[in-house]
This record gives structure tokens, sequence and C-alpha cells, in this order.
């Protein structure tokens, strides 16, 4: 799918919200000035591409991170996984087993309390094919902003997190 294919899914998705055909357009009040509404329409354009992009696959971009993140700390425990991933332990454990049923992360015992998260042979393997994927993605979506405006909308967005304000 290339970028002005994305275009025109944003497009379509913004005259949804707006209305159209026969009905006149529908008023959205002050939503499309709130950034909160912009994200939330560039986010589902990103999540649909992302699936097109990876989709035979079955993960999705939170399973794609967490991925990542095993990837590049072998042995992490869950408790800091859940940190850097941004989600609470209990809804990190399902992620965790989900990914272990399909042979892509596995446990390892460290001490006699916990255990270290690596990905399995299979696991990397498909890491290493999706980051390839993912990035045709990132290309993609962002193919109409400028390497320095990508750049900036990232710093931007991370300044909205209360974490790294």
């Amino acid at each position: 799918m290339g970028a002005k294919l994305f275009d025109v899914k944003l497009s379509a998705a913004r005259r949804a919200s707006a209305g159209s055909g026969k009905h006149r357009a529908l008023s959205l009040g002050p939503l499309p000035g709130l950034i909160g509404y912009q994200l939330r329409l560039a986010q589902r354009a990103i999540f649909a591409d992302f699936a097109e992009t990876v989709g035979a696959q079955g993960i999705s971009p939170g399973l794609f991170g967490v991925l990542v993140l095993i990837e590049a700390n072998p042995g992490l425990k869950q408790q800091r996984l859940a940190e850097a991933a941004h989600l609470d332990r209990s809804s990190l454990v399902p992620v965790i087993d989900k990914l272990e049923a399909r042979g892509l992360v596995e446990r390892r015992a460290t001490d006699r309390r916990s255990n270290g998260l690596h990905l399995t042979a299979q696991g990397a393997t498909l890491v290493r094919t999706l980051r390839r994927r993912v990035l045709q993605h990132e290309r993609r979506v962002t193919a109409g902003l400028s390497a320095r405006e990508q750049k900036e909308l990232v710093r931007l967005l991370g300044r909205i997190l209360p974490d790294r304000r």
C-alpha cells in the first residue's frame, strides 16, 4: 500500500467523522482543533496500515513493541518490561502468556524468585521479519513529513507523556 492509499484512508476517516452523502455535514464542534481527536484519527489510520502490513502474523503494534523490548534486553524481568511498555503488571501477564503459547517468548528462571524473558529462535526470526515490514510501514505513514518534521513530531508527542515532560 503506497503513501497515496494511506492518505485516502486518513481522508476517508476524516470525511466519515464529518458526515457525507445526502446528509448535511455534521458539525464536529471543537473536535477538529483538539489534539486528542486528531491523534485518535491518526492512530486509527496508522493501526489499519500496520495491520495490513503485518496482518498475517497476528501481531499488534503493542505486541511488536513487547517483542522488540525483549529482544533488546534478553533476560528482562516482567516488572521492568511492564514499566517500559507502559502497562500494569496484571495486563502484561496475559500478553506474555500469549507470546509464550505461540512459541515466540520463553520465561527462564534467573533465581528462585523470578524469571527472565527471552525470545525463542522462532521469536527472533519473527522480529527480524517484522522489523523490515514495520520500517516500510513507518516510511509509508510518514511519507508526507520531512525527516526534520518526523523528528519534531516524535519530540512533541514525547512531551505529552507524563513521565517524559
